[in-house]
């Protein structure tokens, strides 16, 4: 049996209606701010580039993480493993947290940073350690 030909339509209809949602999310995150004098990242990344900000917010959450192939928290996986390989230690306790939140466990966490230590270096995994511990204790009710 062969399958209907594609037209998009379904995959339009399903990357506005994530996109909406991705929105929804965004906003509710902007009026809850345990620090609201502090600016997060984005704030501050949004005076020198917008529209790197922009995109970052259409593209790449509105659309890339919406998309059906992986779930969130595989995209979460990748994306920790990811940037401790790169050593991009400014984004990682962001992606941390939105990790856990997605359903990745302190214990996976742990061996992520493990397993990348013999492949993306010794001092990436060691810092990526620390700062895991450091968003781990944050989240300490």
């Amino acid at each position: 049996m062969l399958a209907a030909p594609f037209t998009g339509v379904k995959r339009r209809k399903r990357v506005q209606c994530a996109s909406q949602h991705y929105f929804r999310r965004l906003e509710r995150s902007k009026t809850v701010s345990t620090q609201a004098s502090v600016p997060t990242a984005r704030e501050v990344v949004r005076q020198v580039a917008p529209k790197l900000i922009d995109l970052s917010e259409k593209v790449l959450f509105g659309d890339v993480w919406e998309r059906p192939g992986l779930s969130k928290r595989d995209r979460s996986l990748i994306t920790v493993a990811a940037l401790t390989a790169m050593y991009r230690t400014d984004q990682l306790p962001g992606h941390l947290e939105r990790a856990l939140t997605n359903g990745v466990t302190r214990e996976e966490i742990g061996e992520i940073i493990t397993h990348l230590a013999f492949y993306a270096g010794w001092p990436a995994a060691m810092t990526a350690g620390t700062i895991a511990r450091k968003v781990f204790d944050a989240r300490k009710p």
